[in-house]
């Protein structure tokens, strides 16, 4: 989801991009990051001004079941980046996310809080963080939250599935209102991220959509700009379902960082839901 949109931005900013993945096809060249001497060679042989790092193994529940796969490819993954990097001397960037934290803080995480991770899925992310800035001197780390895009079939998140739903004909929806975070939409992530990358203000950074929402919220802003009145919503809690990972109450991001610059360019969540909305699921759109 993400690497489509990231490849589209840096072409769009005159940049030459070789995207590698697991599943290759005629666009995409095949490069496993758990294999050390596979990113070695590509890195070497390429010579690139940077690498962007976005591979990982995001199902929170499958890394929480089977740790040995998450810090393989989340943690040992990076370090087989960051080793290729510091020997060609490669600027990387690498994607982490809010899931670094235990969600205890009632306000947004700057880039100056504490990580504390709850489960597997957030460990292994921030060992991949202290591998990056513990190998290399030119080096962004950036944090986004509740990815959004792709449209169907690409997105199997939050955002699809409710619309999933409402295609199917429900008539009633659940959504959890007991957990806050920041969407972040990946085209506004991408386009940002390209432009942070060329300022060369290395460092870490959180780069999400303005704003702070819940699951409920997300669902409420959706069946809104569709017009969805006939559909009932209910808020439920996260008790309701039974998961192998212990999720925070809290992943909401502030982009400090940037703020503190002058430089955040991020939108409000509800402009970019609507925008994605708009663009990948108007089919959905009724006057009830």
């Amino acid at each position: 989801m993400l690497g489509g949109y990231l490849c589209e931005a840096l072409k769009a900013n005159g940049y030459e991009v070789l995207p590698t993945d697991i599943n290759c096809n005629a666009e995409v060249a095949f490069l496993d990051i758990r294999d050390a001497s596979q990113v070695a060679a590509v890195v070497g042989r390429e010579r690139p001004d940077f690498v962007m790092h976005l591979a990982a193994e995001t199902d929170v529940d499958r890394c929480q079941i089977e740790a040995d796969h998450a810090y393989r490819t989340n943690a040992l993954g990076t370090q087989n980046v960051a080793l290729a990097c510091q020997k060609e001397n490669v600027q990387m960037v690498y994607v982490s996310t809010a899931g670094v934290f235990d969600g205890a803080k009632t306000e947004p995480y700057t880039e100056f809080d504490a990580p504390n991770p709850l489960n597997v899925y957030g460990r292994s992310k921030l060992e991949g963080e202290r591998f990056v800035s513990q190998l290399l001197s030119r080096f962004f780390i950036v944090r986004a939250a509740w990815m959004i895009g792709g449209g169907i079939p690409k997105d199997k998140k939050f955002v699809a599935k409710i619309v999933r739903q409402l295609d199917e004909g429900s008539k009633e929806l659940n959504a959890v209102n007991d957990k806050v975070g920041s969407l972040t939409y990946a085209p506004d992530f991408s386009s940002a991220l390209v432009k942070l990358v060329e300022t060369g203000w290395y460092g870490l950074y959180h780069l999400a959509n303005k704003g702070n929402c819940t699951r409920y919220d997300v669902a409420r802003q959706i069946l809104d700009y569709l017009g969805r009145k006939d559909v009932i919503l209910n808020a439920v809690t996260s008790d309701r379902f039974d998961l192998p990972a212990p999720r925070s109450r809290s992943e909401m991001l502030r982009n400090y960082m940037l703020e503190l610059r002058g430089a955040d360019s991020m939108r409000d969540w509800r402009q970019a839901l609507n925008d994605y909305l708009k663009t990948h699921f108007s089919h959905t759109m009724r006057s009830c």
